[in-house]
């Protein structure tokens, strides 16, 4: 079966400056492969590299080298693009059509027509629930507005594959429950997502595989189950009566936050006995102790402290 993304060794590099020219590297041999019907979440920091992999896959912009295929054709072919549904991270719709008027439109690049296009772009309107507003102008709509009608032009041609940048920012509580159960739908209907977001328990929650990008590099890839099983199980500890030696020597040890003489402590369960040791010895007292679930979060973060940041946008010599 061909893959619904297929990226070999892909690079850009940018030139930049007025002056002084000089290049940046923004990709560094990314290789990454999505099945057709998967959800995976592209992770990492700001300047990572995530926008400009979606911007290659969209052909927004060329790599500097390496390839990218969206179900075998290259980005820069007709039977490629029709078939992707895109959600920019700061969507900017036309402000004096109104919301079914965008719809519309977008349904209609996309080829569809009469009744047809009538009829499926009441469907995406609805499911986003915006039918209420959907005669009202979109210079009216609020950023939340903004993200759902959005959404419902990447959805209103059935595309096979979804690529979601932040789909849930400027939305409330259930507007992002609503985007979930939007995106696990599409999963149903055999569609494939690309899925990019900085609320992490969202990626956790929706995610069949993630990959995460530090400095235009891929540093970890994987099914979530695999990436959180293969972790040590941690243990959470509440103490009080931690003073300020006290707190330095257990922060030698571990993630540690101290408020006036309280402290919570998170860390492997084999650095248990050194902790506890710690405390008892300083005549702090341990008030609860727990095992806690090991978190695509907690993963993503002791990833980005083993791995080398200072690549980030950095200068190629």
């Amino acid at each position: 079966m061909t893959a619904a993304i297929q990226v070999d060794a892909l690079t850009k590099h940018y030139s930049v400056g007025m002056i002084r020219k000089r290049t940046v590297r923004a990709l560094e041999g990314l290789t990454l492969t999505v099945e057709p019907g998967q959800v995976m979440g592209l992770l990492g920091p700001n300047g990572a590299g995530k926008s400009t992999t979606i911007k290659i896959l969209l052909n927004l912009i060329r790599a500097t080298s390496g390839r990218a295929m969206l179900f075998g054709f290259s980005p820069s072919e007709t039977q490629a693009r029709s078939q992707v549904g895109f959600l920019p991270e700061n969507p900017a719709p036309y402000e004096y059509l109104s919301g079914e008027e965008f719809v519309s439109l977008a349904g209609q690049l996309g080829g569809l027509s009469g009744s047809p296009l009538r009829e499926r772009v009441g469907q995406v309107i609805e499911q986003v629930e915006m039918s209420r507003a959907k005669s009202l102008q979109i210079r009216k709509y609020s950023k939340g507005m903004i993200q759902r009608i959005s959404l419902a032009q990447a959805l209103v041609n059935t595309p096979k594959l979804l690529i979601l940048d932040e789909p849930t920012s400027g939305l409330d509580v259930l507007g992002r429950q609503l985007v979930r159960d939007i995106i696990l739908a599409e999963r149903r209907r055999g569609a494939t997502v690309l899925f990019c977001s900085h609320i992490i328990p969202d990626v956790e929650a929706l995610c069949d595989r993630v990959a995460v990008l530090v400095g235009g590099r891929l540093v970890r890839e994987g099914k979530v189950s695999d990436l959180l099983s293969g972790e040590q199980t941690q243990v959470e500890l509440s103490l009080e009566e931690i003073g300020a030696d006290l707190f330095a020597k257990i922060q030698a040890i571990a993630s540690c936050e101290r408020v006036a003489e309280r402290a919570t402590v998170r860390c492997d369960e084999a650095r248990l006995n050194e902790i506890l040791k710690a405390v008892l010895m300083g005549n702090g007292r341990v008030m609860s102790l727990q095992r806690t679930r090991y978190s695509l979060e907690t993963l993503f973060l002791d990833t980005l402290k083993t791995s080398d940041t200072r690549s980030i946008g950095s200068e190629i010599s």
